[in-house]
């Protein structure tokens, strides 16, 4: 190990300055060659990845990537182009690609760029760099402590590995409506999966921590511990009988449950008419007290940006009150085609949040009396459009407050319109290291499948 550690993904003001550069120069040289709009994307990552499996080291990754995109419009035509080279060279012969592209694709009443008066005006600091000191030598010896504690059990008789990754990127945006700003932004994390087994045969789990603080994440040793003693709860799991029972989802799977929901209020999703939600404005979606926003502003947060893909301000904001939907989550496109105004969602919603009903998942097992604790889920069984929702499960059986026994190979299967309006409580322990911060999820009872 070396004695003063080198923080390996590091993206510099000067770099952020050059690609501000250069999406300045696209715009000028867009407008010398006669096009009526030009948005372009800058974008420069690089980091590293430590990998280790059985006490050795498996691979030690590092990357460098940088991108330029660019759509032109002609008319209300438009073209995309994209290149890995920033050369002045490279960048002139992709916009004149796009707008050879541009010239034969059909016009689009929709299309276009944001107009100057709603772009974003003031472009706050997230706080969202945060280089961590980091070199490879101590990402190895972390990486491998964090193995050897997930091992740490006679019944642990395998590894998937343990890793430690940190990485930097930036990204500028602009538009020929006057539009040119950049941000930088980190994140790190420590992963690890291990296998146990015992007489009644073998099972896998993992724990990682993630976020753009590196010095906040949890210990090589804390997510070793947790890796280990996840994976040791499963052994014994059975099949469950079929039948019927009320369904906590933990936060992790309760994340991806919110997902389909913002999927099925996103505008590409309404304007192409192929959501379940496709005419639930001023509908209830949630159980009443409920709410559904997101806060693109949180400080140091996953998500977090200034602005959104358009160029148009983010801001916090609810798409559901009171378990009302009052509106869609909207891009600057989808806005134009369904007649509403943007909601500055461009690329998606930012560090969504859930209504916390402020009851720990003990308090929610007791509330359901018997159920089932689901902590992973599998499968492509859902489906946004009709709102069909059948998926592979594990996780554990428990009453009045208890888990009592572990549970793999089953299906759960309802409608997804019933489960988020069937959810009887929400509880505190947040997983914030996403997008989507939610507590587990009591959901009304739901078709079990096993044995």
């Amino acid at each position: 190990m070396s004695d003063s550690p080198v923080t390996t993904a590091v993206l510099d003001a000067a770099q952020l300055r050059q690609a501000e550069d250069t999406a300045s120069w696209v715009l000028e040289e867009g407008k010398r060659l006669g096009l009526d709009g030009v948005e372009v994307n800058v974008s420069l990552s690089q980091g590293f990845s430590v990998n280790v499996r059985q006490g050795e080291v498996e691979t030690v990754e590092f990357h460098r990537d940088r991108g330029v995109s660019l759509t032109v419009f002609k008319g209300l035509c438009k073209g995309h182009a994209s290149s890995s080279d920033d050369s002045r060279d490279s960048l002139r012969d992709s916009l004149k690609a796009a707008a050879a592209i541009a010239s034969y694709t059909e016009a689009d009443k929709y299309a276009g760029l944001a107009p100057a008066a709603e772009l974003a005006k003031e472009i706050p600091d997230l706080d969202l760099y945060h280089p961590w000191e980091m070199d490879t030598p101590r990402a190895i010896e972390e990486a491998l402590a964090c193995e050897t504690v997930a091992r740490a059990d006679k019944r642990i008789v395998n590894s998937e590995g343990a890793s430690v990754n940190s990485g930097a990127s930036l990204r500028v945006f602009a538009t020929s409506e006057g539009f040119l700003h950049g941000y930088r932004g980190t994140h790190h994390s420590r992963v690890c999966s291990v296998v146990a087994e015992d007489a009644e045969g073998m099972q896998r789990d993992y724990w990682y921590d993630g976020g753009r603080i590196g010095a906040s994440l949890q210990s090589a040793q804390e997510v070793g511990e947790q890796a280990r003693e996840r994976t040791l709860a499963r052994l014994g799991a059975i099949i469950p009988e079929t039948g019927e029972l009320p369904i906590i989802f933990a936060p992790q799977v309760a994340s991806g449950l919110l997902g389909h929901l913002v999927s099925a209020i996103s505008g590409g999703s309404i304007y192409r008419r192929s959501s379940f939600l496709q005419d639930s404005l001023g509908k209830a979606v949630l159980p009443k007290g409920f709410a559904l926003g997101e806060q693109p502003h949180l400080p140091a947060g996953n998500s977090s940006a200034p602005f959104d893909g358009d160029g148009l301000p983010t801001r916090a904001q609810f798409f559901i009150e009171d378990g009302i939907l009052n509106q869609f989550a909207l891009g600057l496109y989808a806005g134009r085609r369904l007649g509403m105004a943007p909601t500055g969602n461009g690329g998606g919603v930012r560090n969504l949040h859930v209504t916390d009903t402020g009851e720990s998942l003990e308090a929610l097992m007791a509330k359901a009396g018997k159920g089932i604790l689901v902590t992973e889920v599998m499968g492509q069984g859902v489906n946004v459009v009709t709102g069909d929702y059948s998926r592979g499960a594990t996780g554990f059986l428990f009453e009045n407050g208890v888990i009592q026994q572990p549970l793999q190979e089953f299906t759960i299967a309802g409608h997804l319109g019933d489960m988020l309006r069937g959810i009887q409580g929400s509880g505190t322990d947040v997983d914030r290291r996403g997008n989507i911060a939610c507590g587990s999820l009591l959901l009304s009872p739901m078709k079990i499948a096993g044995r």
